[in-house]
Formats: C-alpha cells, sequence, structure tokens
C-alpha cells in the first residue's frame, strides 16, 4: 500500500493545471446511456473513479475508450445495453447509481446495487427513488438491489418536489426526464456547477432544458437524443484545494482554468482570512495578503454556498489560524473523521456533533497520520507541507478517486513531496 511522505516548511511557486472535474464527469459519462450515438467528452480528469465508472458502463454493454493520455473519453452506447449494473463494481462509487435514471429512460428497467463510496455518512437513494416513482416508475429494494420498471415500458413528465436539493438526484431526474413522455419539472433543485455542466451536455445531444443554475428545472421530453462533444468543466474542488497550497505555506500560486464564479463563497472565506485571490488571463493567482492566517467561521451548504467537500483542507488551514474558528458540517454527518488525525499533529480541535472548533496553534508538527476518506487525504498532505518536520499519510489510495497526479503537481511549485510504497 502507498503512502504520502512530505516534508514541510517551504514556500511555493509556480503554476498548477487544474483538471476537469471528477463529480461533472461521473454524472456525464452515463448520459451516454440516453442515446445510440457517440458521446465524446473532453478535459476529462484521469482518477480510478472515472476507470470504475468505464468498468460500469462497459459491463451495461457500452464502449467506452480513453484517447490522449485519459484526457478525452470515446463513449457509445449503440448496441444492446444489459440493465443489470452489478454490485461488485457499483460499490466501489457512490456516483454509480447515476446509472439508474439513464436506464429506466431508454430500456424501461433497470436492476441497480446500492451504490458504495467514502464512509462520509448516510447518502440514501429515498429521494431519488421517489423522484422516478412519481414519473410512474415502480421500484422494489430486493437483495440490495433496485429493481426498477417503468410503467407501460416508459417514464412520465411530473413534477417533482424534493425535500432539500439533492445533487445526485436532480442529475437522475434531469437524465431520465429526457426521453420522458411529457414534461418534467424539479423543485428545489440543485444549483451546482456539475448539474449546469450536464445540462449543457444534455442540450448538445438534443434534450430540451431549462433553469439549470436555478432551484426550478424543466425539462421537456424528446423522442430520441444523439451524439455531441463537451467538455468537462473546471473541477472547483481540486481548484479550491490546490488555492489552499500557497495559503497555507506562504508563496503565490497560479492556479490555471479557475474561476472565482465556481467557488464564490469560498473565496469570500479566503479573503476574510487574509488570501488575495486575483483573477488572471489563465485562473486564479492566490497569496497570503501578509502574515499569519485570520479564524474565520465556516458553514457548509449546498452551492452557491460553502462545498462540503473543501470543508476538510479549509479545516487544516485554520488550525494555525491567528483566533478561533467555528466549522459546521451541515450537508454530511461524521466528516470530521480527519481531526483526530490533525491533533496528532499538533492542532487544537474539539468536535461535538456537527460543529468543530478549531483553536489556531502557532505551527503544526509532522506525524504519522492516516487518511480516512477522499478530502481527509488531500487536507493532511496539505498540513504536511505547512508542518515542522516529516510527515507520512497512510492509506491514500482514497487520494486516487479525486486527484490525479498529486505529487507532480505540488512539487511543481516548491513541495518537498513523493509517493512511497510501504513495505
Amino acid at each position: 500500500m502507498d503512502s504520502i511522505l512530505v516534508r514541510g516548511g517551504g514556500a511555493l511557486q509556480g503554476q498548477i493545471p487544474i483538471a476537469g472535474a471528477k463529480n461533472a464527469c461521473l454524472t456525464l459519462m452515463p448520459a451516454t446511456l440516453l442515446s445510440e450515438e457517440p458521446l465524446t467528452l473532453t478535459n476529462a480528469p484521469r482518477l480510478s473513479d472515472i476507470r470504475t465508472m468505464t468498468q460500469l458502463l462497459a459491463s451495461l454493454g457500452a464502449e467506452a475508450t480513453s484517447l490522449q493520455d485519459g484526457l478525452v473519453l470515446a463513449l457509445s452506447s449503440h448496441g444492446k445495453i444489459n440493465t443489470h449494473a452489478d454490485y461488485d463494481i457499483v460499490r466501489k462509487m457512490r456516483a454509480s447509481n447515476l446509472v439508474l435514471g439513464p436506464l429506466l429512460a431508454r430500456e424501461g428497467h433497470a436492476e441497480v446495487s446500492l451504490p458504495g463510496g467514502c464512509a462520509i455518512g448516510a447518502r440514501p437513494m429515498d429521494i431519488h427513488t421517489d423522484g422516478l416513482e412519481k414519473m410512474g416508475a415502480q421500484i422494489e429494494l430486493r437483495d440490495g438491489y433496485l429493481h426498477a420498471k417503468a410503467g407501460g415500458g416508459s417514464l412520465k413528465g411530473a413534477v417533482i418536489d424534493f425535500p432539500f436539493a439533492s445533487v445526485g438526484a436532480t442529475e437522475n431526474i434531469m437524465m431520465a426526464a429526457t426521453l420522458a413522455k411529457g414534461t418534467t419539472v424539479i423543485n428545489n433543485a440543485a444549483r451546482e456547477p456539475e448539474i449546469v455542466d450536464l445540462a449543457s451536455c444534455l442540450r448538445a445531444m438534443g434534450a430540451q432544458i431549462e433553469g439549470d443554475g436555478t432551484s426550478r428545472i424543466e425539462i421537456q421530453g424528446v423522442d430520441r437524443l444523439h451524439g455531441a462533444t463537451h467538455r468537462v468543466v473546471t473541477d472547483r474542488i481540486e481548484l479550491g484545494t490546490y488555492m489552499l497550497a500557497p495559503a497555507l505555506c506562504g508563496g503565490e500560486v497560479e492556479c490555471l482554468g479557475g474561476r472565482i464564479d465556481l467557488l464564490a463563497a469560498f473565496c469570500e472565506k479566503l479573503d476574510a482570512a487574509g488570501i488575495s485571490v486575483t483573477e488572471t488571463e489563465a485562473g486564479l493567482k492566490v497569496a497570503r495578503k501578509n502574515g499569519r492566517i485570520s479564524a474565520v467561521n465556516v458553514t457548509t451548504e449546498p452551492f452557491p454556498g460553502f462545498p462540503t467537500d473543501l470543508q476538510a483542507q479549509m479545516m487544516a488551514l485554520l488550525c494555525t489560524a491567528d483566533g478561533t474558528s467555528v466549522l459546521e458540517e451541515k450537508i454530511f454527518e461524521n466528516r470530521f473523521m480527519h481531526a483526530p488525525e490533525l491533533i496528532r499533529m499538533g492542532a487544537d480541535i474539539e468536535v461535538h456533533g456537527g460543529t468543530a472548533t478549531v483553536r489556531g496553534v502557532k505551527q503544526l508538527k509532522g506525524a504519522p497520520v492516516m487518511a480516512t476518506d477522499l478530502r481527509a487525504s488531500i487536507s493532511l498532505i496539505l498540513a504536511g507541507m505547512a508542518a515542522e518536520g516529516e510527515t507520512k499519510v497512510a492509506r491514500v489510495y482514497h487520494l486516487d478517486r479525486g486527484y490525479e497526479h498529486v505529487v507532480t503537481k505540488l512539487s511543481g511549485v516548491g513541495a518537498d513531496i513523493e509517493r512511497i510504497r510501504d513495505a
């Protein structure tokens, strides 16, 4: 098993290219199931989750070819489609559930295993299935699989009111609705950039969608979708993560492809903490304004609020801030598992339920730590880059699910970091 070895202390300087969005690409890939014509995705991230989705689509009868060193995905579902999404693949990744809507829309039935993913709390499928049932699907859970069948062989338009703005459910219903009979309205829809990106791709395939980026999305079903080429949006979570690197370590880093509109709430918190974010022709340039970081309070919220997927990384920054910061996690429970590992590095953190109180210390100290999930992995690496001495981050297989070429990107701006094989 691999670990990441980090030696802290140095300021950073240079440029980091930001990849295409993992969460967007994992949503876009199942859209190939909606058409018999080819779907080509450019600016694809090169991650293990993308490979897992490729395996899942192949098991369903789709063709998925990686081109240009993985930056382009050529997808096609022109042959016979298998509607059984097997547990052995689906268990590896939460986003696997996004084949349910497209399979139901195209084939009228599907059997999809309940999904897996990082252990960061319950993320139930009820909101997905409730929405599909409003569209005429009959769904039953048996032996760990969702057995779904569209009444009369096809889904029908419906008005769906989500109890909360679920990203995955919005995506699943959007894809299902593109081929449904009639008009589907999603109220309290998620507004994330990944939703807008999916709608853009589906429109390029011939779908009729309005309102993406707002809380009300309307989809008029069509008889068929055609092929398209679509560029995956910039990964706002990778962007935010690497923006925090010079904030923690000092120096100045330009994140290529970055846009403030993808992370407005996050950028506001950085400004309050004493971090300068400047737009350039190529992306975003990030540096400390002066001296130490100021404490700020953070509450995770659905977009356009502060992203839950940047909470762990922000905590790493606030560990050395002047004063006391309070972080409230309102999206997922059990998402402070990185806190005990940061405490091993000298951080002063108290966790009570969904709230973490962080009292800034003068300096973190290197220590052996263990990653518990994807975002925890990178938060510990960032903390290690700012710590005195050496930090060894174990169980970094999580990292490969969401960050491509971490060592290359961070060492390219001056970080002392390497990946090692444990004995």
